[in-house]
């Protein structure tokens, strides 16, 4: 059995980013995105296609199935009555690498701001918190790489 996978992205900034995502998880066949708070949508307030969205994305919020929420906590209550575990990426002491990981048959990733990452309130409700392994002198991935290198590994 493949595994289920949902990602929420969880007030990222940057709409170049959103739209990496979206074309990232089109090729993993991510199940859908929601797209929480701050990040921006392939549509805008009057309803028009963004076009600064289409061209990063390459139409994959046409192929992946999408949806805006204010907050996350009623995305993540519904996910959780339909059995998907949380898993937030995001560096902590309590984190696992996610390399050696083995992600659930449901599983939600959230995904947090380029900033100031995943919110409290998901690390302390998540089921699991891992993280990518960084070697290098920098501490951390553009977001749009991080989610890609987790949804690759987590779905695998």
């Amino acid at each position: 059995m493949s595994k289920e996978a949902i990602l929420i992205l969880e007030d990222i900034r940057s709409v170049a980013n959103v739209g990496s995502v979206f074309r990232t998880a089109d090729c993993l066949g991510i199940s859908k995105i929601y797209l929480i708070g701050t990040s921006p949508a392939p549509i805008d307030r009057f309803g028009r296609k963004r076009k600064d969205f289409i061209k990063v994305s390459l139409g994959a919020e046409e192929s992946v199935p999408w949806e805006y929420s204010k907050t996350i906590e009623p995305v993540i209550e519904k996910l959780r009555k339909e059995e998907y575990q949380i898993i937030a990426l995001e560096q902590s002491e309590n984190s696992k690498e996610l390399k050696i990981f083995q992600a659930p048959d449901k599983f939600m990733l959230v995904v947090g701001n380029e900033v100031d990452g995943v919110s409290k309130s998901v690390l302390e409700s998540a089921d699991h918190i891992v993280e990518i392994e960084m070697k290098g002198e920098k501490e951390s991935l553009n977001v749009a790489v991080a989610a890609g290198i987790a949804l690759y590994s987590l779905t695998k």
